[in-house]
């Protein structure tokens, strides 16, 4: 994609376009891939800067220095838009990544997309602006990319502007843009009056919603402009192919199926060890007698912290937003039952008020078994990875998943849906028993998981030393951001192919 003398590993210079920066400003995953990935290019060698709004919630946002005061000229606006770049640092491991956040009136709002559970109404426009600003600037602060990466539909325009907006610019010429699926499910549907910013989208009629011509979709725009696409693990960008794990945009990834690529995250081992992390009760390693203790320990710990009896007991954690998409609904069918079992379950996070109010009542009535913490806690959320003997993560869809990776690095088996992420890092016990590193259900159902969950104490309980050779195996799990990062590269100077010729004609069989 990118033109280099392969025999020479020139650096490359990448403009990095995230909607969030963990770090500064988070509210998900998407955050840790826009930290973590720039971080380990730059620490290779390459040239990056990463591009987002600069919210009110920003991190470190009063003392940001100001490299640029400008106006963004659109011919289809009276009047030029104002905005200034200033320039944070994003700490790392290594050298400070520089991040230059994109200061307007959109931005200048307590949240970053939504207040009350209630999306601003004016979505599309802020993130039209932010794309169309994040071209401007280079220009402006003279950064010629040879790669711009964008992330999710926040970013959609950013690729289709580079091919109309600036097709003839010579500062562009070289410059190639990648299309990151963090979550298709999310798609930036706006109406035509959100547009006034890209007069040039109006003109492209072909990326109308085919059942709605008076919207668009920023991601499917993104799709459809972008040098290279890619969903963040190998099993979710097969899933993209089909209308189910697309989320109705099989079509459109499928036409894109030779530029489709699936690259896994890699984890932030920085944060999440049991060796040094300081949130838990006590530090332990792989090796037998250090796991036994150092586990113990941290149940205590989680035990009186969520205000369960400190019995040896299998405990099953859970840390996740309450969504559907996180596979609740799958388990609060089944949860009073499997709590006949000698077990204790804890689960900790915020969302959907009903499935939360749901949590609060078993928990009342099963006070001894199951704890509910309806918040979001870092802190906690590290001594529940520590401290269980066992995590669920019984997803809907998963693009890629953290918390599956930070439970093998803790020797915590992972209970999964074997869907995206989850399929390609967790190997499943009752599969290939010799490698395995936790337990995978395929069927969406509440008994389908009921199964597993009851087969994981069954092991717990029945055959100890086989349920501390998976811990062992877990923790010898590494997902490295470097690996990932390289595939990136790869991706970049087109030396890695797309998926596969035999499911790009599967996956067009079933759309011919």
């Amino acid at each position: 994609m990118v033109t280099r003398n392969k025999s020479k590993q020139t650096p490359l210079k990448v403009l990095f376009v995230a909607s969030e920066v963990e770090g500064l400003v988070k509210t998900g995953g998407l955050a840790d891939v826009a930290k973590a990935l720039p971080a380990t290019l730059q620490a290779m060698g390459h040239d990056v800067r990463v591009v987002m709004p600069l919210y009110q919630k920003v991190s470190g946002r009063e003392q940001a220095e100001t490299v640029l005061a400008t106006e963004l000229f659109v011919t289809s606006q009276p009047q030029p838009v104002g905005y200034q770049v200033k320039t944070l640092r994003l700490e790392t491991e290594s050298d400070p990544v520089t991040v230059w956040g994109i200061d307007a009136p959109y931005f200048d709002r307590p949240e970053l997309y939504a207040e009350n559970n209630q999306a601003y109404p004016d979505n599309g426009e802020r993130f039209a602006f932010f794309s169309a600003a994040a071209l401007d600037l280079c220009e402006k602060l003279d950064f010629q990319p040879d790669v711009i990466h964008c992330n999710d539909w926040h970013t959609g325009l950013v690729p289709f502007l580079l091919r109309t907006r600036y097709a003839q610019s010579s500062f562009f010429a070289q410059t190639k843009s990648v299309m990151t699926i963090h979550n298709a499910v999310f798609k930036g549907i706006f109406n035509y009056e959100q547009y006034s910013l890209i007069p040039e989208l109006i003109q492209q009629r072909y990326v109308q919603l085919e059942m709605d011509p008076a919207h668009i979709s920023m991601l499917k725009a993104g799709v459809a402009y972008a040098d290279k696409v890619n969903a963040v693990s190998p099993n979710y960008a097969q899933e993209l192919l089909t209308e189910l794990g697309s989320h109705g945009m099989a079509a459109d990834f499928t036409a894109r199926a030779g530029d489709l690529y699936g690259i896994i995250n890699g984890c932030d081992y920085s944060d999440w060890n049991p060796e040094t992390d300081p949130y838990i009760k006590q530090s332990f390693k792989a090796n037998k007698v250090s796991l036994s203790r150092g586990k113990k320990a941290c149940k205590r710990d989680l035990q009186q912290q969520v205000n369960l009896p400190e019995a040896d007991v299998p405990l099953y954690g859970m840390v996740c937003r309450l969504t559907e998409q996180k596979g609740i609904h799958y388990l609060l069918p089944i949860l009073e039952e499997f709590l006949v079992n000698d077990v204790q379950v804890v689960i900790v996070g915020t969302g959907d008020p009903k499935l939360a109010a749901a949590l609060r009542a078993i928990a009342d009535q099963y006070p001894a078994q199951f704890a509910f913490i309806e918040a979001y806690n870092n802190a906690l959320a590290h001594c529940v990875e520590a401290g269980a003997d066992f995590f669920m993560m019984p997803s809907e869809f998963e693009p890629c998943g953290l918390n599956q990776m930070y439970s093998l690095a803790y020797g915590t088996l992972p209970i999964v849906r074997g869907v995206g992420g989850l399929k390609d890092t967790v190997i499943d016990y009752d599969q290939t028993p010799q490698v395995a590193t936790g337990f995978i259900f395929e069927a969406p159902t509440p008994e389908a998981l009921l199964i597993k969950l009851q087969r994981s104490l069954l092991l717990y309980c029945q055959r100890p030393q086989e349920f501390k050779r998976l811990q062992q195996n877990a923790m010898a799990c590494k997902f490295e951001w470097r690996e990932s990062a390289e595939q990136y590269v790869r991706m970049y100077l087109g030396e890695d192919q797309g998926v596969s010729e035999a499911i790009v004609s599967q996956a067009t069989s079933l759309h011919a």
